[in-house]
């Protein structure tokens, strides 16, 4: 059987770095994308399969998994529906012998998380971990694409407004992400039963990621904490997050204040030989969305 690898939400974040990384390592993909757009026939101009369909619809997902030696899985943080997502994808795993999945889900993933969100990532874990399907738990800490969710509002008003209080994290990219992703599917067996946190190489508060911002893009950008409750009232509103995020981030957000997400290691590094992106090189290279 040919190993080829499937790879879901394959034109977000981390599933469009980890079809770049895997394309470079010559291992032959299979795209499973919501829609068929410029995205995604970009990728089949680069020699990816495509397949359309909705991790929810458990015969697309079986569809997508025939003839698949490793697949990844991340499900959208914006929508309930994981655990049965999950189940569907174990199945269609099982019925097809597949022999490996690549988990995403989050460091916040805790039995008695506050967040909804993260603690049906949890029960995902567990799901996956009673199954007979060998797998791998991919654990990022806060994106550093955070602040490309209120570029907007850096660029036409020089502030970041955010609810993290003085809470420090080590910001992980969806870039250095997708590195490892492609990594652990292009070798499996390797790091079969393996639980990885993923977090960026420098520990920050908010203040700090706005003086780095303020250097990068030669203007003073300000931090200005919000309260929970007031950013959810706008994440909500005007930013049009559906209530199970909204829930998911105020959760999130008192967690950042709590240091629940603090620390920082070199698992990236390890992993894939290459350092992760520092905060700095990330609104470097990100550095049109905040350019006025």
């Amino acid at each position: 059987m040919e190993n080829k690898v499937l790879v879901t939400g394959a034109t977000g974040a981390t599933g469009s770095s980890a079809i770049k990384n895997l394309l470079e390592l010559g291992v032959p993909i299979r795209a499973m994308v919501h829609k068929i757009d410029n995205r995604s026939e970009e990728l089949k101009n680069k020699g990816v399969e495509i397949v359309q369909g909705d991790l929810n619809d458990f015969e697309a997902v079986n569809r997508a998994m025939q003839g698949i030696s490793a697949a990844y899985f991340v499900f959208p943080i914006e929508i309930p529906g994981i655990i049965e997502a999950t189940a569907f994808f174990i199945e269609a795993a099982l019925e097809n012998n597949v022999k490996h999945i690549v988990n995403l889900t989050q460091r916040t993933a805790k039995r008695n998380a506050k967040s909804h969100a993260a603690q049906n990532h949890w029960i995902a874990e567990r799901i996956l971990d009673r199954s007979t399907v060998p797998v791998t738990h991919l654990r990022p800490t806060l994106f550093a694409e955070w602040l490309s969710y209120i570029a907007s509002d850096i660029r036409e008003n020089d502030r970041i407004v955010l609810p993290f209080g003085n809470g420090r994290f080590a910001p992980i990219t969806a870039e250095d992400q997708g590195r490892v992703i492609a990594k652990v599917l292009s070798d499996p067996e390797s790091h079969t039963g393996k639980n990885y946190d993923l977090l960026g190489p420098v520990e920050l508060d908010v203040f700090e990621i706005a003086d780095s911002l303020s250097e990068v893009v030669g203007r003073k950008i300000t931090y200005i904490p919000i309260d929970i409750e007031p950013f959810q009232e706008i994440l909500g509103g005007s930013m049009g997050f559906s209530p199970w995020a909204v829930q998911h981030v105020g959760a999130i957000a008192q967690d950042a204040r709590d240091g629940v997400v603090s620390g920082t290691n070199n698992t990236v590094e390890e992993l894939t030989g290459t350092k992760p992106l520092t905060i700095t090189q990330y609104i470097t290279k990100n550095k049109h969305l905040f350019i006025k």
